[in-house]
């Protein structure tokens, strides 16, 4: 499976407008569309209409889409370059708008590069413990990824005391298994507001308000390390940062975000 047929993104006849039903499998537990999957299908699709890779992607989300509605993307390619596309998706259910995706899509040669981020040293994932949640994950989006550990607080240890404000997690789509892409990585790096909760050690996280992928690198790898930072958090939001590695320390993408903080009911 890929990540299109992950998300059920398929496209229609006009080459511009993709659609895909809401299910619990992309949703949260709170019962609305995972912004990352909003992020994900928004990327695919322009990718999928300007026959480009992403090299950045940014969503502002605006409302919050259901399961059981029907997400429609309708894409613009605004300026169509030799080497570069500059693209807009603009996600909506009916005529109420859930988010918008501004992106740049393409490649230019060149023989210099390099890396200048290190991947944090930690336990490889088999070593590290599954990621608890609060609530049943069943058939959610939580359900289909698997997340464990390498550094962060139990339930049981969200005291009130502020931690440092970094969160190492490795993550993975065990149903998408023709490697990662820029959909994956959008999907994945939408872990920000949990590492508001671990930042401020408080049972809670937030609502995102916005996403922006910048695509770094692709190479084969089945587990993706989150090294999630929380830069601060004051009136009310919080905003941080998500570098992703391969297995191999390739980093492949960075996703950055500001959230509503919200603690847990009960």
């Amino acid at each position: 499976m890929d990540t299109r047929s992950f998300l059920g993104l398929q496209q229609s006849h006009n080459p511009f407008r993709w659609s895909m039903e809401v299910t619990q499998g992309v949703s949260t537990m709170g019962g609305f569309l995972f912004g990352g999957s909003g992020l994900g299908a928004a990327i695919s699709a322009m990718e999928g209409t300007s026959g480009r890779q992403t090299i950045w992607a940014t969503a502002q989300y605006l409302s919050y889409a259901k399961p059981g509605e029907i997400l429609d993307i309708d894409v613009t390619l605004a300026v169509e370059g030799h080497q570069m596309t500059q693209a807009r998706a603009v996600c909506h259910v009916g005529n109420r708008e859930i988010l918008t995706v501004n992106a740049a899509l393409g490649e230019r040669q060149m023989e210099v590069a390099g890396q200048w981020e290190t991947m944090p040293d930690v336990p490889r994932p088999e070593d590290c413990e599954e990621r608890q949640h609060r609530l049943p994950v069943d058939g959610t989006i939580s359900d289909r990824i698997e997340e464990r550990l390498a550094k962060g607080r139990d339930f049981a240890d969200l005291d009130g005391t502020h931690g440092d404000g970094q969160t190492l997690m490795w993550a993975r789509i065990p149903d998408v298994i023709e490697g990662v892409d820029a959909a994956t990585l959008a999907v994945l790096g939408d872990f920000v507001p949990m590492g508001v909760g671990q930042a401020l050690g408080v049972r809670g996280g937030g609502n995102s308000l916005d996403n922006t992928l910048r695509v770094v690198h692709l190479v084969p790898t089945e587990w993706v390390l989150l090294d999630i930072r929380v830069h601060a958090v004051e009136r009310g939001f919080g905003h941080g940062l998500v570098h992703m590695f391969a297995e191999d320390g390739t980093l492949l993408a960075t996703a950055s975000q500001s959230c509503i903080v919200r603690f847990w009911k009960g």
